[in-house]
């Protein structure tokens, strides 16, 4: 936990913002070419759903991100976010995210720069 402590307080130099408002780091591990970082969603229940009464059943299955690399080392965000049973209608819900762009697994901001420098999306999926 030190050790997330500690890359915690840099990543949220580094990272966008609103990563840090619904999500935690709850794991992170540096190797000579990548850093990961292991995010889950905060126990935040949707605004979509304020007037339902909503128990959290958990997670989805992790989602792999790339972001921008740090210090040339690649930057995976391993996301898992949660899942919300609306208790009058046995409904799963979620909260809605587009920090994603659409047909990658890169980061907005990220994709937008590779297409700037390279002209295309790489392995963009169709």
């Amino acid at each position: 936990m030190e050790q997330i402590d500690t890359y915690g307080e840099l990543l949220k130099l580094v990272l966008p913002d609103e990563i840090f408002e619904y999500f935690e780091i709850v794991n992170l591990s540096v190797d000579a070419k990548s850093i990961h970082v292991y995010l889950d969603e905060r126990d935040i229940k949707p605004l979509k759903y304020k007037k339902e009464k909503l128990t959290s059943k958990g997670f989805h299955s992790e989602v792999v991100i790339q972001d921008f690399p740090i210090r040339r080392k690649a930057a995976m965000l391993h996301v898992r976010r949660r899942r919300w049973l609306i208790e009058a209608t046995g409904e799963v819900v979620s909260r809605e995210w587009d920090s994603v762009a659409e047909g990658t697994r890169y980061t907005k901001d990220f994709a937008s720069f590779l297409k700037g420098v390279l002209g295309h999306v790489p392995n963009q999926r169709k």
